[in-house]
């Protein structure tokens, strides 16, 4: 089951020599992802989501049919993507490379013309390495490249990042993206203590359940103009390290 065909934009593959990002298929995918991450709670400590029990609880978060759940392929302005390293040999999941990772395009307008690369997690064995930028990188060439020659023409691509998370703040700000604001109390993890959840180290508000945990988030932002004055050329040389 492929990812959903209800997105905003038509999208297909993108890849460069060592990295593909191709559509997140549930059943050729999700097994190894969850075979990967399952003794890895951390991945998802800085995210509303996860971590998930049960390969069916994974793949219920991709079903729910709520067309405003976030990873919902009912949800028309998100698109999940499989990440594939190339520099690994063929695998069950990819001809070209094995699986390496999720990122997805969430909060997409076709009004606005923009989109946030979110809900990136690269497996364990293939963090610290050239998956992380590549990933990114091809993400936004994909969304802002025009869609003559194959992208989707955005005019700004959005990140948000935990303020206890600062390698996900570095990575933007090294991609190019510029911090614009800070949102304290921004999301609320439900149960985060006992989810392995990072809060934002705050005393929290009265009337809180004590096993709930806060949030607060940096936003930043690319936009189409920067892209095309230096950004896009910042992270080819990025890319080529």
């Amino acid at each position: 089951m492929a990812s959903s065909s209800r997105f905003h934009f038509p999208v297909h593959a993108v890849s460069n020599d060592r990295v593909k990002l191709t559509p997140l298929d549930l059943d050729r995918h999700l097994d190894t992802f969850f075979r990967l991450s399952v003794s890895h709670p951390e991945l998802y400590a800085h995210m509303p989501t996860g971590p998930f029990k049960s390969l069916a609880e994974l793949k219920a978060e991709f079903l729910d049919r709520s067309t405003s759940h976030i990873l919902s392929f009912s949800n028309p302005e998100s698109f999940a993507f499989a990440v594939i390293d190339k520099t690994r040999p063929a695998s069950p999941e990819d001809p070209e490379g094995e699986l390496a990772g999720t990122v997805s395009f969430i909060r997409t307008s076709p009004v606005h013309l923009c989109t946030e690369i979110g809900f990136i997690v690269i497996l364990p064995p293939y963090q610290r390495s050239h998956v992380g930028t590549n990933t990114v990188g091809l993400a936004l060439n994909y969304a802002f490249e025009t869609p003559e020659k194959g992208g989707l023409g955005l005019r700004r691509i959005h990140w948000q990042a935990s303020t206890a998370n600062p390698a996900s703040a570095k990575l933007a700000e090294k991609m190019g993206f510029e911090k614009i604001g800070l949102t304290p109390w921004h999301m609320r993890f439900i149960g985060g203590k006992e989810k392995g959840k990072i809060g934002n180290g705050k005393e929290p508000p009265a009337g809180t359940d004590s096993n709930d945990l806060w949030r607060d988030t940096f936003s930043f932002t690319l936009a189409w103009d920067q892209w095309g004055s230096g950004g896009k050329e910042n992270v080819e040389r990025i890319l080529m390290k």
